[in-house]
């Protein structure tokens, strides 16, 4: 059956397809949907992890318990999931084992241009690359059987733009596979040192077989022109376009690299490009091949993505009419209006940011839609590295703090003088998702209690994963399938590992939040804020009508402006609320100090 589907609706039908057993998955934008797509589809065990890492382990269980497993990640997920990842492919397999990471060049919903590719060189794991929907099935199908026949794990990688593009796939039907039977083997499985020394050699041989087999995952276009293009991925559907007479070797496993279809390829043509995102990997190999002439970032930027306009640009000198801008076209990348991103109307993390700004804390961030608290006109936010580091960051600025107080003193005392540090550091909160919370923030909360901090969290509990679309969380009370199943409570867990100072607050209630953080920040002690409301967006939050400005009572004093709504929209005449965004949640009325804004008629 022919369907029209996103590349990762497809990776998900070709895994179905290959029998698949259990899929384990952390949600992760442009990866979230293979996993969701999955979900809908019978014969299949899926699940939401608490994060990458766990979601492996449990796909790496039941590969060796003879399974066939996926495990579906972004690439910033990847490096969460490598510690596990590293050693599977030394301990290899039972059932077809493979992991689906999408890698996202450009940098649209990630923190890092992160080049997947490295990963697969470093743990020795075959990997292989589509570049439309129609390969993303067949290659999600060959990747189980690859995974099988050389007793490796194997990386199926995407990107954003063959992750989210729409093209046609000739839909199948599922083919169970029955279950491996397992047997015990402690010399494959168990990874000591003594077992870890003998499966190293069994990876180096496996890599040497995987170089020829790379060879019959490569297809060769337009033979015989004078210029050469090495490609793969979504940078094969540009070449094609932008070079529509070059000869093109175009690579569907990109480790390890087919050596003799390279040299054999580059042995054609008068002048070799490399065409690829991101870092030269491709470029690299090929010279230390000893290929001379090739080129890659020569012409093509490793910042970001490709695309037809920019290889053209690159290579050419020159751009489409369509894509000309300034007097040419009568155009300006100027007259675009900025839309910078925004909290939505409603969010509860708006009045979580309003406070932090207000008293002027210094702030450790995290991922997720709440690092829009960096963000006009709140700027609430200091740092934002990673998932789960607002905590143990928030920890290492107190003891850092501690620390140089401690000296001051001691010099101090003999006599030395006083430091010339920070007189007035402000008070430091780590904010954090409930989500991101239970991927990996739990682990820094321990490590406060246990080595004596005194930092502030607050978890912004939202009731849901958010910023990747709504996915269920342990938090939450539901699985992926929407089953019930026992929610944690944030609170206990908190008392739990020894945080005694944990209060629940509505972060929509301004003055007593705002009391609670001042109460927090001037404990002695770690503590724990949750602020508790659902997000928004949720079918069951229901806020009612939208409220209004009343023109008649408004100051134009710009003080609802503060909250960074953006349904508030100042004018020519003053304020007024676009009813079409407005959630109805009353928060902007707070500012004003007229009774301006109120509810509209139900």
């Amino acid at each position: 059956m022919l369907k029209l589907l996103l590349g990762n609706e497809a990776v998900a039908q070709g895994a179905w397809e290959a029998g698949v057993h259990v899929v384990s998955s952390y949600p992760g934008t442009p990866s979230t949907e293979i996993t969701e797509t999955l979900a809908k589809m019978s014969g299949v065990y899926c699940e939401w992890s608490p994060n990458e890492k766990v979601s492996a382990e449990v796909a790496i269980g039941a590969a060796i318990g003879g399974g066939r497993a996926m495990c579906c990640m972004k690439h910033v997920g990847l490096n969460v999931a490598a510690d596990p990842l590293f050693t599977s492919s030394y301990a290899g397999v039972n059932g077809g084992l493979v992991f689906a990471v999408a890698d996202d060049p450009g940098l649209f919903s990630s923190q890092n241009d992160q080049d997947s590719r490295f990963y697969a060189l470093s743990a020795h794991v075959p990997m292989l690359e589509p570049s439309d929907s129609a390969e993303c099935l067949e290659y999600a199908k060959k990747a189980f059987e690859l995974s099988e026949k050389y007793d490796t794990p194997v990386i199926l990688r995407l990107t954003t733009r063959v992750s989210h593009s729409r093209s046609p796939v000739e839909a199948g039907e599922r083919t169970p596979v029955p279950k491996k039977p397992y047997k015990k083997d402690i010399q494959k499985y168990v990874m000591m040192p003594g077992m870890a020394k003998k499966r190293q050699a069994v990876v180096k041989e496996r890599d040497r077989i995987l170089t020829e087999t790379a060879n019959e995952w490569t297809r060769l276009e337009n033979p015989g022109r004078k210029l050469g293009i090495i490609t793969s991925g979504i940078c094969y559907q540009y070449v094609k376009e932008v070079f529509p007479e070059a000869s093109v070797l175009k690579l569907g496993m990109i480790y390890p690299l087919p050596e003799k279809a390279i040299r054999d390829f580059a042995a054609t043509v008068e002048e070799l490009l490399v065409v690829e995102e991101l870092e030269p990997y491709i470029e690299n190999f090929v010279r230390q091949l000893g290929i001379t002439g090739v080129e890659g970032k020569k012409y093509f930027t490793p910042l970001g993505e490709l695309g037809t306009e920019k290889i053209r640009q690159a290579y050419y000198g020159t751009v489409t009419p369509a894509a000309k801008t300034g007097e040419e076209s009568g155009l300006s990348p100027d007259d675009a209006p900025m839309r910078p991103p925004t909290l939505c109307p409603g969010c509860p993390h708006r009045g979580v940011f309003y406070t932090l700004s207000q008293l002027k804390l210094r702030v450790t961030g995290d991922i997720g839609c709440y690092t829009l608290g960096a963000a006009a006109p709140y700027k609430a936010m200091d740092a934002c590295i990673c998932m789960g580091a607002s905590i143990g960051m928030s920890h290492g600025m107190e003891k850092a703090e501690a620390a140089a107080r401690a000296e001051a003193a001691a010099a101090e005392g003999a006599g030395a003088g006083t430091s010339d540090g920070e007189d007035n550091v402000p008070g430091t909160v780590a904010v954090i998702g409930d989500s991101t919370f239970m991927h990996s923030g739990i682990t820094g909360l321990v490590n406060i209690v246990y080595n004596k901090g005194a930092s502030t969290v607050i978890i912004l509990d939202n009731s849901i994963t958010g910023m990747t679309g709504h996915q269920q969380n342990p938090t939450t009370g539901k699985t992926i399938r929407m089953e019930d199943t026992y929610p944690v409570d944030l609170t206990l867990l908190c008392k739990s590992v020894g945080v005694n100072r944990v209060r629940v607050e509505d972060p929509f209630d301004l003055k007593k939040f705002r009391k609670a953080v001042q109460e927090e920040i001037a404990a002695p002690e770690p503590s724990v804020i949750i602020a508790q409301r659902p997000c928004a967006l949720l079918k069951g939050v229901k806020y009612g009508a939208p409220v209004f400005i009343d023109t008649e009572k408004c100051r134009k004093c710009g003080a609802c402006m503060r909250v960074g709504c953006p349904a508030i929209i100042k004018g020519e005449s003053g304020m007024r609320i676009d009813r079409s965004l407005c959630a109805g949640c009353e928060f902007c009325s707070q500012m004003c100090a007229f009774g301006a804004i109120r509810k509209e008629a139900e």
